[in-house]
Protein backbone atom coordinates (compact mmCIF):
# COMPACT_ATOMS: atom_id res chain seq x y z
CA UNK A 1 0.00 0.00 0.00
CA UNK A 2 0.79 3.53 -0.53
CA UNK A 3 3.14 5.09 2.09
CA UNK A 4 3.39 8.62 3.04
CA UNK A 5 6.76 10.69 3.22
CA UNK A 6 7.33 12.01 7.38
CA UNK A 7 9.05 14.76 6.35
CA UNK A 8 7.17 16.50 3.06
CA UNK A 9 4.16 14.56 3.37
CA UNK A 10 4.05 13.36 -0.70
CA UNK A 11 3.38 10.43 -1.70
CA UNK A 12 5.94 7.41 -2.23
CA UNK A 13 5.08 4.20 -4.19
CA UNK A 14 4.69 1.23 -2.58
CA UNK A 15 8.28 -0.86 -1.52
CA UNK A 16 10.24 2.62 -2.34
CA UNK A 17 13.07 3.00 0.49
CA UNK A 18 13.03 6.62 -0.18
CA UNK A 19 10.81 9.50 -1.17
CA UNK A 20 10.82 10.73 -4.89
CA UNK A 21 10.74 14.29 -3.60
CA UNK A 22 12.87 14.95 -0.63
CA UNK A 23 14.81 11.67 -0.41
CA UNK A 24 14.16 11.61 2.94
CA UNK A 25 14.32 7.14 3.85
CA UNK A 26 10.79 6.21 4.46
CA UNK A 27 9.50 3.24 6.50
CA UNK A 28 6.21 1.03 5.59
CA UNK A 29 3.12 2.33 7.20
CA UNK A 30 1.32 0.53 9.56
CA UNK A 31 -1.64 -1.53 8.80
CA UNK A 32 -5.42 0.27 8.39
CA UNK A 33 -4.03 2.69 5.26
CA UNK A 34 -3.91 5.98 7.84
CA UNK A 35 -1.40 8.62 8.01
CA UNK A 36 -1.64 8.55 11.73
CA UNK A 37 1.91 7.06 14.15
CA UNK A 38 3.85 7.84 10.79
CA UNK A 39 5.90 10.33 12.35
CA UNK A 40 3.69 12.81 9.87
CA UNK A 41 2.67 15.94 11.16
CA UNK A 42 0.59 17.64 8.54
CA UNK A 43 1.46 21.70 7.91
CA UNK A 44 -1.20 23.49 7.65
CA UNK A 45 -1.21 25.78 4.65
CA UNK A 46 -2.69 29.15 3.58
CA UNK A 47 -5.60 28.09 0.87
CA UNK A 48 -5.07 24.73 1.21
CA UNK A 49 -8.26 22.40 1.52
CA UNK A 50 -7.25 19.96 4.33
CA UNK A 51 -7.62 16.34 3.07
CA UNK A 52 -6.04 17.77 -0.45
CA UNK A 53 -3.04 15.98 0.93
CA UNK A 54 -2.95 11.99 0.32
CA UNK A 55 -3.79 9.80 3.00
CA UNK A 56 -4.81 12.93 5.36
CA UNK A 57 -8.14 12.60 6.62
CA UNK A 58 -10.24 15.27 6.52
CA UNK A 59 -12.52 17.15 9.51
CA UNK A 60 -15.19 14.89 9.39
CA UNK A 61 -14.03 12.12 7.56
CA UNK A 62 -13.51 8.70 8.97
CA UNK A 63 -10.43 6.97 8.64
CA UNK A 64 -11.30 4.13 5.90
CA UNK A 65 -13.81 6.18 3.84
CA UNK A 66 -13.45 5.74 0.74
CA UNK A 67 -11.81 8.14 -1.45
CA UNK A 68 -14.18 8.61 -3.60
CA UNK A 69 -16.87 10.20 -1.03
CA UNK A 70 -15.32 13.63 -0.16
CA UNK A 71 -16.10 15.54 2.60
CA UNK A 72 -18.34 19.11 2.78
CA UNK A 73 -15.14 21.06 2.86
CA UNK A 74 -15.17 23.96 5.58
CA UNK A 75 -16.35 27.37 5.13
CA UNK A 76 -13.62 30.01 4.57
CA UNK A 77 -11.79 31.56 7.43
CA UNK A 78 -13.54 35.07 8.58
CA UNK A 79 -11.58 38.27 7.74
CA UNK A 80 -9.45 38.96 10.94
CA UNK A 81 -9.45 35.60 12.15
CA UNK A 82 -6.27 34.46 13.55
CA UNK A 83 -4.44 31.92 11.17
CA UNK A 84 -4.72 28.28 11.90
CA UNK A 85 -2.10 26.29 14.22
CA UNK A 86 1.53 26.09 12.41
CA UNK A 87 1.21 28.80 9.89
CA UNK A 88 3.75 31.33 10.02
CA UNK A 89 2.59 34.83 7.84
CA UNK A 90 4.85 36.45 5.53
CA UNK A 91 5.66 40.32 5.10
CA UNK A 92 3.70 40.72 8.58
CA UNK A 93 5.19 43.99 8.79
CA UNK A 94 3.45 47.79 8.39
CA UNK A 95 2.58 48.16 4.70
CA UNK A 96 4.99 51.18 3.63
CA UNK A 97 2.23 54.70 3.09
CA UNK A 98 1.35 56.43 0.12
CA UNK A 99 0.22 54.34 -3.24
CA UNK A 100 -0.09 51.09 -1.67
CA UNK A 101 -3.22 49.02 -1.42
CA UNK A 102 -3.09 46.34 1.25
CA UNK A 103 -4.15 42.64 0.45
CA UNK A 104 -8.05 41.57 1.17
CA UNK A 105 -8.59 40.68 4.36
CA UNK A 106 -5.50 42.26 6.16
CA UNK A 107 -6.25 43.57 9.31
CA UNK A 108 -3.47 46.49 10.86
CA UNK A 109 -2.49 45.72 14.43
CA UNK A 110 -4.11 47.26 17.37
CA UNK A 111 -2.47 50.93 17.85
CA UNK A 112 -1.30 51.27 14.12
CA UNK A 113 -1.72 54.55 12.79
CA UNK A 114 -0.86 55.24 9.33
CA UNK A 115 1.36 57.77 9.16
CA UNK A 116 0.55 61.38 7.20
CA UNK A 117 1.95 62.05 4.13
CA UNK A 118 3.50 65.36 4.02
CA UNK A 119 3.07 67.68 1.58
CA UNK A 120 5.00 68.93 -1.43
CA UNK A 121 6.13 72.35 -0.58
CA UNK A 122 6.39 74.74 -3.69
CA UNK A 123 9.89 75.71 -3.41
CA UNK A 124 11.33 75.00 -6.91
CA UNK A 125 8.47 77.24 -8.26
CA UNK A 126 9.79 80.27 -5.71
CA UNK A 127 13.28 79.83 -6.91
CA UNK A 128 12.34 80.09 -10.47
CA UNK A 129 10.21 83.19 -9.77
CA UNK A 130 13.54 84.76 -8.36
CA UNK A 131 16.12 83.92 -10.88
CA UNK A 132 13.14 85.16 -13.42
CA UNK A 133 12.67 88.66 -11.65
CA UNK A 134 16.32 89.33 -11.34
CA UNK A 135 16.97 88.23 -15.09
CA UNK A 136 14.67 90.39 -16.36
CA UNK A 137 15.72 93.43 -14.41
CA UNK A 138 19.08 93.40 -15.66
CA UNK A 139 18.03 92.75 -19.11
CA UNK A 140 16.20 96.08 -18.37
CA UNK A 141 18.77 97.91 -16.96
CA UNK A 142 21.03 96.97 -19.97
CA UNK A 143 18.90 98.39 -22.46
CA UNK A 144 18.37 101.64 -19.96
CA UNK A 145 21.79 101.82 -20.33
CA UNK A 146 21.99 101.57 -24.24
CA UNK A 147 19.02 103.89 -24.23
CA UNK A 148 20.69 106.91 -22.37
CA UNK A 149 24.40 106.15 -24.28
CA UNK A 150 22.85 106.59 -27.28
CA UNK A 151 20.99 109.47 -26.33
CA UNK A 152 23.77 111.26 -25.49
CA UNK A 153 26.10 110.22 -28.66
CA UNK A 154 23.33 111.28 -30.57
CA UNK A 155 23.08 114.93 -28.48
CA UNK A 156 26.66 115.39 -29.12
CA UNK A 157 26.70 114.55 -32.70
CA UNK A 158 24.03 117.03 -33.56
CA UNK A 159 26.00 120.05 -31.43
CA UNK A 160 29.62 119.34 -32.76
CA UNK A 161 29.79 121.62 -35.91
CA UNK A 162 33.25 121.36 -38.03
CA UNK A 163 33.93 123.71 -40.95
CA UNK A 164 34.97 122.23 -43.66
CA UNK A 165 36.80 125.23 -45.34
CA UNK A 166 38.73 126.61 -42.15
CA UNK A 167 39.06 122.82 -40.36
CA UNK A 168 37.20 124.74 -37.03
CA UNK A 169 35.01 123.08 -34.32
CA UNK A 170 32.05 124.22 -32.86
CA UNK A 171 30.26 123.04 -29.96
CA UNK A 172 26.62 124.15 -28.58
CA UNK A 173 26.93 123.51 -24.78
CA UNK A 174 23.90 124.53 -22.36
CA UNK A 175 26.61 127.09 -20.89
CA UNK A 176 27.41 128.29 -24.14
CA UNK A 177 28.95 127.78 -27.04
CA UNK A 178 32.96 126.29 -27.92
CA UNK A 179 34.43 126.66 -30.48
CA UNK A 180 38.33 125.03 -31.85
CA UNK A 181 40.77 125.14 -34.66
CA UNK A 182 44.20 124.44 -35.76
CA UNK A 183 46.19 127.20 -36.89
CA UNK A 184 49.91 128.00 -37.71
CA UNK A 185 49.81 131.67 -38.01
CA UNK A 186 49.21 133.95 -35.40
CA UNK A 187 49.37 137.55 -34.89
CA UNK A 188 51.40 139.10 -31.28
CA UNK A 189 47.80 140.18 -29.88
CA UNK A 190 46.46 136.85 -30.41
CA UNK A 191 49.55 135.36 -28.42
CA UNK A 192 49.94 138.83 -26.09
CA UNK A 193 53.27 138.95 -26.67
CA UNK A 194 55.63 139.21 -29.92
CA UNK A 195 56.75 136.26 -31.66
CA UNK A 196 61.03 135.80 -31.54
CA UNK A 197 62.63 136.87 -34.61
CA UNK A 198 62.87 134.12 -37.14
CA UNK A 199 60.64 131.63 -35.49
CA UNK A 200 58.93 129.17 -37.44
CA UNK A 201 55.39 127.88 -37.04
CA UNK A 202 54.87 124.19 -36.74
CA UNK A 203 51.67 122.48 -36.39
CA UNK A 204 50.22 121.92 -32.89
CA UNK A 205 48.86 125.45 -32.73
CA UNK A 206 44.91 126.20 -31.98
CA UNK A 207 42.53 128.81 -31.29
CA UNK A 208 39.42 128.02 -28.40
CA UNK A 209 36.54 130.15 -27.73
CA UNK A 210 35.23 128.91 -24.24
CA UNK A 211 31.87 130.57 -22.39
CA UNK A 212 34.57 131.82 -19.96
CA UNK A 213 36.97 133.14 -22.33
CA UNK A 214 39.57 132.03 -24.96
CA UNK A 215 42.73 130.36 -25.00
CA UNK A 216 44.96 130.65 -27.72
CA UNK A 217 48.29 128.27 -28.17
CA UNK A 218 50.82 127.72 -31.08
CA UNK A 219 54.17 126.29 -31.91
CA UNK A 220 57.38 127.54 -33.50
CA UNK A 221 60.41 126.23 -33.75
CA UNK A 222 64.16 128.33 -34.10
CA UNK A 223 67.95 127.39 -34.56
CA UNK A 224 69.02 130.11 -31.94
CA UNK A 225 70.17 128.86 -28.86
CA UNK A 226 67.70 128.63 -25.78
CA UNK A 227 69.65 131.58 -23.64
CA UNK A 228 68.55 133.53 -26.33
CA UNK A 229 65.25 132.82 -26.56
CA UNK A 230 64.87 133.16 -22.85
CA UNK A 231 66.65 136.32 -22.61
CA UNK A 232 64.64 138.20 -25.02
CA UNK A 233 60.90 136.56 -23.26
CA UNK A 234 62.97 138.58 -20.41
CA UNK A 235 63.07 141.52 -21.88
CA UNK A 236 59.48 141.53 -22.90
CA UNK A 237 57.81 140.81 -19.75
CA UNK A 238 60.26 142.36 -17.83
CA UNK A 239 60.60 142.47 -13.80
CA UNK A 240 57.25 141.59 -12.90
CA UNK A 241 57.81 137.95 -14.89
CA UNK A 242 58.21 134.08 -13.37
CA UNK A 243 60.96 132.61 -14.53
CA UNK A 244 62.44 128.69 -14.49
CA UNK A 245 65.66 128.08 -16.25
CA UNK A 246 67.26 124.37 -16.23
CA UNK A 247 69.80 123.21 -18.64
CA UNK A 248 67.82 122.14 -21.53
CA UNK A 249 64.29 124.06 -20.99
CA UNK A 250 63.08 127.38 -19.32
CA UNK A 251 59.77 128.51 -18.27
CA UNK A 252 58.47 132.67 -18.03
CA UNK A 253 54.65 133.53 -17.44
CA UNK A 254 53.41 136.51 -16.74
CA UNK A 255 49.72 138.16 -15.42
CA UNK A 256 48.55 140.63 -17.47
CA UNK A 257 45.95 142.09 -15.04
CA UNK A 258 43.93 140.18 -13.50
CA UNK A 259 42.18 138.09 -15.95
CA UNK A 260 44.89 137.60 -18.40
CA UNK A 261 48.23 135.25 -18.50
CA UNK A 262 50.84 134.69 -21.39
CA UNK A 263 53.12 131.36 -20.54
CA UNK A 264 56.14 130.63 -23.10
CA UNK A 265 57.76 127.27 -22.90
CA UNK A 266 61.34 127.34 -24.51
CA UNK A 267 63.00 123.61 -24.49
CA UNK A 268 66.28 123.19 -26.22
CA UNK A 269 65.99 120.35 -28.83
CA UNK A 270 68.98 117.33 -29.91
CA UNK A 271 69.29 118.57 -33.09
CA UNK A 272 70.80 121.93 -31.95
CA UNK A 273 67.11 123.96 -32.79
CA UNK A 274 64.99 125.32 -29.86
CA UNK A 275 61.36 125.16 -29.77
CA UNK A 276 58.94 127.89 -28.28
CA UNK A 277 55.56 127.45 -27.23
CA UNK A 278 53.29 130.08 -26.49
CA UNK A 279 49.96 129.97 -24.56
CA UNK A 280 47.61 133.38 -24.11
CA UNK A 281 44.78 132.79 -21.87
CA UNK A 282 41.41 135.47 -21.21
CA UNK A 283 38.71 135.43 -19.27
CA UNK A 284 35.63 136.96 -19.66
CA UNK A 285 35.79 138.87 -16.49
CA UNK A 286 38.44 141.25 -18.50
CA UNK A 287 36.93 144.65 -18.93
Amino acid sequence: MAVVCAKCGAQVAEGAQFCAVCGTAVSAAPSGGSAAGSGFTPVNIPGQVAGAIPGQAAPGQVSGQASGQAAAAPPPPAAGTPPLPGYTQVNAGVPPAGGYAPPAGYVAPAGYVAPAVAPVKPGGSSAVKIILIVVVAIVGLGILGVSVVGFMVWRVAHAIHENARTGQITLNTPSGTMSAGSAKNFSAEELGVDLYPGAQAEQGGMRMNLPSGSIVSGAFVTSDPKDAVLNFYKGKFGSDASVFDSANGAMISMKKGEHETVVVTISAESDGKTKIAIVHTKNKGQS
